[in-house]
């Protein structure tokens, strides 16, 4: 289980992450960009992912992720906070950072973690 708190955290750590407050709800963005966002009394968070991740993963437990409502369209997943795996989220929302951080920002970043 991860609970709202623990989602936005992990987000937060990356960089130049930035909470807004947009539509009612939370949003996590880079630069302006939206990257993941949720409700902090809500039971699951979306993510932005590439379409086929987006298939895989609801294909792989549908239980845990389903079709983003609104964003679904673009690759968009919602994913049940109280049945994900942490490092699975973790994982998620790292690249759902690095689908919309600028390429310089995601070449120092990896060059940062690679070592």
């Amino acid at each position: 289980m991860v609970t709202f708190d623990e989602f936005r955290a992990m987000a937060l750590t990356l960089p130049e992450a930035a909470q807004e407050p947009t539509w009612g709800i939370e949003t996590l963005r880079v630069r302006g960009k939206v990257f993941a966002m949720g409700a902090p009394e809500g039971d699951s968070v979306t993510v932005k992912a590439s379409h086929e991740d987006q298939a895989e993963l609801i294909a792989a437990e549908p239980e845990v992720f389903s079709f983003a409502r609104y964003v679904g369209r673009h690759g968009w997943v919602s994913v049940r906070l109280d049945l994900v795996d942490p490092e699975e989220l973790q994982d998620l929302v790292t690249e759902a950072w690095r689908r919309t951080a600028p390429k310089r920002l995601v070449g120092a970043f990896d060059a940062d973690h690679s070592a």
